[in-house]
């Protein structure tokens, strides 16, 4: 039984260099976390060992992308895409690679995302949030899913932290730090990853671009508990090929990535089903021994053919 994780982070000196300024004004540096970041090789493998971790899938905390113009992104994405293929190559059957785009150039993005795959062989690409305020169903961005689903590659659709205007509106006036880990992994990120979702949904993405397959991390970002609701306020005025619930069954799939209890799990296999669910971490911000003892008591609630798929199975197809 082959144990993948797929919503798994990394930073490169270099991209933390060019990002400095933005992530120090949005609070998104990780001091506490940098080293087991920065760490591509030897330590990741340890702490994978640790954990029951046979291959790890590496993306990018891209956040601070959001902070550099378009021709500066792109640049940073190239070399951080560069080095992450570097360290996959060292440990070909531990290590894979999630692309970073810099989607300010989508046609930059777009060529860049390419290379990605027939030149450095990477199996899926992670986008963060919002870019410059719009989110993707924007119509800018309709070449970069057909892109992705014309290579067969799924798309990890990210939290980010919120536009200024959101944070401004929705997350200011509490005291200390609690409107800034409100606006991200106490909250806030989480339901926007969810509207996010359903925008894509409603726009009519997955009807223009059928093959396309999106990733949403965090047992699905609060979706399956509201799915029913959702999708018979919206199924009817979006006039959609299906209902918006029936798109969970035909291009959304969701993981595990830092939920470690039980109840989200069973309304999530209980909404979309087993087949749609991956196991992953969020590491290093969630650590891979949690990430163990949870499957654990996951072990007690499925079939030994349901482990398998939740494990692995299902990202080896996913991720081809």
């Amino acid at each position: 039984m082959k144990t993948i994780t797929l919503e798994e982070h990394f930073l490169t000196e270099t991209y933390v260099r060019a990002t400095a300024e933005y992530s120090a004004k949005t609070g998104m540096q990780f001091p506490e976390m940098q080293a087991k970041l920065l760490d591509l090789g030897a330590g990741r493998i340890a702490a994978m060992d640790e954990g029951g971790v046979d291959l790890q899938v590496m993306s990018l905390v891209a956040f601070g992308l959001e902070g550099l113009n378009a021709a500066d992104g792109t640049a940073v994405a190239r070399e951080v895409n560069d080095e992450l293929a570097a360290a996959v190559k060292v440990n070909p059957t531990r290590l894979a690679g999630f692309a970073t785009l810099a989607l300010k150039d989508v046609g930059k993005a777009t060529r860049e995302l390419e290379r990605c795959v027939k030149q450095l062989g990477f199996c899926g690409v992670m986008v963060n949030g919002t870019v410059e305020g719009r989110f993707l169903d924007d119509a800018r961005f309709l070449p970069f899913f057909e892109a992705a689903a014309a290579l067969d590659l799924p798309v990890y659709l990210h939290p980010a932290p919120p536009p200024e205007p959101v944070r401004e509106a929705y997350y200011s006036g509490l005291p200390g730090e609690m409107g800034r880990m409100l606006s991200i992994a106490g909250w806030g990120w989480h339901s926007e990853t969810a509207l996010h979702t359903l925008r894509l949904i409603v726009s009519g993405l997955f009807d223009k671009v059928p093959g396309l397959q999106l990733i949403i991390g965090h047992m699905g970002e609060g979706l399956p508990f509201a799915l029913a609701r959702s999708s018979g306020m919206l199924s009817g005025a979006a006039k959609l090929k299906q209902t918006v619930a029936d798109y969970f069954k035909t291009n959304i799939h969701m993981t595990t990535s830092g939920y470690f209890t039980l109840p989200p799990l069973e309304c999530a296999l209980e909404v979309v089903g087993i087949e749609r669910m991956m196991y992953s971490v969020d590491y290093p911000f969630s650590a891979n021994t949690k990430g163990k003892d949870f499957l654990e008591k996951v072990a007690g609630l499925l079939s030994v053919a349901e482990m398998e798929m939740l494990v692995g199975g299902n990202a080896a197809k996913v991720l081809g």
